[in-house]
C-alpha cells in the first residue's frame, strides 16, 4: 500500500514496523518554493511530521520549468534530503499540463532534454534517487495517450471520497501525453520493456493478459439486480 502525502500532519513512527506500507511525502522542490505553493504545509510542518523516522519515507518532487533554469537546483534539493535521517528514496517526476494549457510551469523540450541529462548524472552521485536510468530516459518518449499508457491501463484512480472514478489517470480532465512527467508512468513503461528471460517483452505479456480479461468480460452474464425486499406492514 501507497500512501501519498504533503505531511500536513504528523505520520505516525508506528508505520514503519508495515514493511508493506510506502509513505510518500510531496515536496514541491526548496524551502522558498515549496511554503509559497503548499502553505500550510511548509518545509518546517513537514521536517515535524516526520520526525523520529528512520530511512522510511519517500520523498516525491515534481519538476517545473522554474527549477530547471537556476542551475544547480536538483543537485541542491537532492543533497538537502540525501542529507535528511527520515528520507529513504527521492523520486522526481516532471510537470504535466492538460492539453491547451498556458503556464510558466511547463517545462521546454529542451529543458526537458537537460533535465534528463541531469537526473542521470545525479543518479550516480545520490544512490538515494531511486529510479532506474531506463525510467528516467523514458520522459523523452513518454506515452501517447492514456490508452498506450501502461499506468494507466493496470491501475484505477479514486478521488478523496473513495466513490468517484479519476480519469483517463490520475491527473483526470484532458492530459497532454506528449508532456507527461508522471513518475509512475515512466517507470512502468521501463517494466514493459523489459524481456522476461531475455525473450518476451514483459509488455507483450501484459497486453496479451488485458485482451484475454476483456474477452472474458464480453461473454460474461451480467449480474442481474436483486429484488427490492418485501415492505413490512405492521
Amino acid at each position: 500500500m501507497q500512501v501519498v502525502t504533503s505531511a500536513f500532519r504528523t505520520v505516525p513512527v508506528e508505520w514503519q514496523k508495515n514493511k508493506k506500507l510506502n509513505v510518500v511525502v510531496s515536496v514541491d522542490g526548496l524551502q522558498p518554493e515549496h511554503d509559497l505553493r503548499r502553505r500550510p504545509a511548509t518545509y518546517e510542518r513537514i521536517l515535524k511530521s516526520i520526525e523520529g523516522h528512520d530511512r522510511f519515507i519517500s520523498i516525491h518532487c515534481t519538476i517545473t520549468a522554474q527549477m530547471v533554469r537556476r542551475t544547480g537546483y536538483l543537485k541542491e534539493f537532492t543533497e538537502f534530503w540525501s542529507q535528511r535521517p527520515e528520507a529513504k528514496r527521492i523520486w522526481f517526476s516532471m510537470y504535466t499540463p492538460q492539453i491547451g494549457e498556458v503556464s510558466n510551469e511547463i517545462i521546454p523540450w529542451e529543458h526537458r532534454e537537460q533535465t534528463v541529462a541531469t537526473l542521470l548524472k545525479l543518479r550516480e552521485q545520490y544512490p538515494i534517487i531511486d529510479m532506474h536510468d531506463t525510467a528516467i530516459r523514458n520522459f523523452l518518449t513518454p506515452p501517447s495517450s492514456p490508452a498506450k499508457c501502461t499506468f494507466a491501463r493496470t491501475t484505477e484512480t479514486i478521488s478523496a471520497d473513495l466513490k468517484s472514478k479519476v480519469t483517463p489517470c490520475q491527473f483526470g480532465g484532458n492530459p497532454d501525453c506528449s508532456q507527461c512527467g508522471c513518475i509512475a508512468s515512466m517507470a512502468l513503461e521501463a517494466v514493459s520493456k523489459h524481456k522476461v528471460g531475455g525473450a518476451v517483452r514483459a509488455g507483450t505479456i501484459m497486453e496479451g493478459s488485458i485482451r484475454i480479461g476483456e474477452l472474458v468480460q464480453q461473454f460474461r452474464p451480467t449480474p442481474q439486480p436483486k429484488p427490492d425486499p418485501l415492505p413490512i406492514v405492521q
